[in-house]
């Protein structure tokens, strides 16, 4: 298994929030998945303020029956209340943690923010045990600031 190359993935996302399609978030599932070993099931999480929960957006991966999240549930909804991201590389040891899939191992979240305010998240499952590093979060958090303005 070969180290992932994110500054090669970084600029083609960058090239891809330029071009702007419609589809944008769905593309960039697509490559985050595509490019990274360790990422099996890649999606955004958008928030219903009014609901206070979040709504899945486009992903790539196994279908989840989690479309809808309260804030505050479960990892994505961690991220939702604290707008930190949160490393869980043994999801086994995660009290409130809400399974999508047993070959879940370890999942990231990193959230999407706008002006000072939580808007979305980018949810990445792994069925690799711990394979997120710093360089992970590095990447996902300068991947999650370009698209505040998508929100």
């Amino acid at each position: 298994m070969t180290k992932p190359d994110f500054k090669d993935a970084y600029q083609k996302i960058t090239e891809l929030v330029k071009a702007g399609p419609d589809d944008l978030l769905l593309q960039i599932c697509t490559l985050l998945k595509q490019e990274v070993y360790h990422y099996d099931w890649v999606g955004f999480y958008i928030l219903d303020q009014e609901k206070n929960e979040l709504v899945l957006g486009p992903f790539v991966g196994k279908p989840t029956q989690h479309t809808h999240i309260a804030v505050g549930k479960g990892i994505c909804g961690q991220v939702a209340a604290s707008g930190q991201t949160m490393v869980v590389q043994d999801v086994t040891q995660v009290e409130n943690y809400i399974s999508c899939g047993l070959e879940v191992q370890s999942e990231i979240v990193v959230p999407v923010m706008k002006n000072g305010k939580f808007v979305a998240e980018l949810d990445i499952d792994s069925h690799s045990p711990a394979p997120f590093t710093e360089a992970d979060n590095e990447f996902l958090s300068k991947v999650c600031d370009l698209l505040t303005n998508q929100f």
